[in-house]
């Protein structure tokens, strides 16, 4: 019960302080993007929201109704010329986005309407412009969202895929959320049960069964929390773009696939091998799915190029961070391979050729890509076609090209996976951190617990309340305004 008390008291402590510092303060902001339009929103929050809407209809005594929309000429209060006519709406705490009394102002979205209403909006007693992000903080100070619905919600405004969209549409909603409180519950669940153990075992006669149900539970949450962990960091990849490198000899096409994935010149192309010595990267929506593809210099063993020796250190190391490899190959080269072990040595083979250390491969996802296929006769294709694990095209016909990007989709699909509200995904390293840190304080306490020695269980118990706090620290339970720093820093001004 004390766990319970101490998680409340530092949640309104750290609530408290908020409100202190912003106490009598109402903000006001376009939400809307700055630039010209035909509709800009104008949105303010805060205890004076009511006298600033009245300020600008210049009525004293109005009480719109709430959430309905009124047309309305908005004056300014110090010239009391008319600013533009729009629409007002009224939204009274708790039920508004941040808890508080707010109202928005939709005007027509010419750069004069708005800079005369957020002057308007200055000359009100007690109205401030909003900083970047306070909307969304208020909304989070004041309950309405936890620390996973804000980083998805900024997810949202910054995604640009559909994929993106979906999986931050579903944690701004609260999948991740729902997931994360129910562990959280049932730990504290678990300390509260042993803290009665602890405190009321010989006095109540509380059966020893309670320790033994609770010991069941915990293992129970670890395996869901290490289930939940083994998703191949789908959602980060998803999130922020799966790097794609493209690597090979040189002259085997890697500029001219670059080119082609992207439908325009990103790299110069040329006869010449060795025409590429730097990284050009590019990022691209593909099939709905975030990539960030990466053009690199022809590696090879042998150089006295200092240039070209520069370009392969940088392909490398391009290679050691990237998560999806294409290995461009001269399908030239395939046509001895006639069957897929032979495969496996070939590639092998090619990477040692390259000089790439197989431990710059480890745990990322390797397609191998044939290239030239034009110079094949059509039994040689056909061969080719058989093997498994190669995606076989020509980047200067385009032969077999829909193929090729379907097959690539497919290959994308399985690293990122398909946003479901059943199954959210971790989004962010520090999710993962919390939680493994988690796992590690609760298999300190099944392994220090031993009922035969009859362990001191109060220092044990200290454990258990490490775990909830490390899932606390993800949803912003606890007081955590390094963490919180970072995720409001990135919110636009007006959200």
């Amino acid at each position: 019960m004390a766990l319970l008390r101490k998680t409340s008291l530092s949640y309104c402590s750290l609530f408290r302080r908020f409100t202190s510092t912003s106490s009598g303060c109402t903000i006001y902001s376009l939400s809307s993007g700055h630039v010209k339009c035909g509709v800009s929103v104008i949105r303010v929050s805060g205890p004076q929201t009511k006298q600033a809407l009245r300020a600008l209809v210049n009525n004293t005594e109005y009480e719109p109704k709430q959430r309905q929309a009124y047309l309305k000429s908005f004056i300014h209060p110090a010239s009391k010329d008319v600013i533009d006519k729009g629409l007002l709406l009224w939204f009274p705490g708790p039920a508004s986005f941040t808890g508080e009394d707010a109202c928005e102002f939709q005007v027509h979205g010419s750069l004069a309407v708005i800079a005369a209403m957020l002057d308007a909006l200055g000359q009100v007693p007690g109205l401030r412009p909003a900083q970047p992000g306070e909307f969304t903080k208020r909304a989070f100070f004041g309950g309405k969202l936890d620390l996973t619905e804000v980083e998805g919600l900024a997810d949202l405004i910054h995604a640009e895929t559909e994929a993106q969209r979906k999986q931050a549409l579903l944690q701004s909603t609260g999948a991740l959320a729902r997931l994360y409180d129910n562990w959280r519950k049932r730990l504290i669940r678990c300390c509260a049960h042993l803290e009665a153990y602890i405190d009321f075992a010989e006095e109540e006669q509380i059966e020893g069964g309670v320790i033994l149900q609770l010991t069941k539970e915990l293992n129970a949450v670890v395996r869901e929390i290490r289930v939940h962990l083994n998703d191949q960091r789908q959602g980060e990849l998803l999130r922020d773009g799966v790097r794609t490198v493209i690597i090979g000899a040189p002259n085997v096409g890697k500029s001219s696939l670059l080119n082609l994935l992207c439908q325009r010149s990103v790299s110069i192309v040329t006869e010449q091998a060795g025409t590429t010595r730097d990284i050009i990267e590019t990022t691209h929506n593909f099939g709905g799915y975030p990539v960030v593809f990466a053009d690199t210099a022809g590696l090879r063993k042998h150089t006295t190029d200092t240039i070209e020796v520069e370009g392969m250190a940088r392909a490398k190391q391009c290679l050691a961070q990237s998560d999806l490899i294409l290995l461009l190959t001269d399908a030239r080269r395939l046509r001895e391979v006639s069957s897929n072990a032979a495969l496996t040595g070939h590639i092998d083979s090619y990477l040692q050729e390259l000089d790439i250390p197989q431990e710059l491969c480890a745990g990322k996802r390797l397609q191998l890509v044939a290239n030239k296929t034009d110079t094949l006769t059509d039994e040689e294709c056909q061969s080719l076609s058989k093997l498994e694990n190669v995606l076989a095209l020509s980047c200067h016909k385009q032969d077999n090209l829909p193929h090729f990007l379907g097959s690539l989709e497919q290959l994308l699909q399985q690293l990122c996976g398909t946003p479901q509200a059943e199954h959210p995904r971790i989004t962010h390293m520090r999710y993962r951190q919390q939680l493994e840190r988690c796992i590690e304080h609760i298999e300190i306490f099944l392994r220090d617990y031993k009922p035969d020695v009859y362990p001191d269980m109060a220092i044990a118990a200290q454990q258990l309340r490490k775990s909830i706090r490390c899932i606390e620290r993800i949803t912003g339970h606890v007081s955590c305004e390094d963490i919180l720093d970072v995720v409001f820093k990135d919110f636009c001004i007006g959200k």
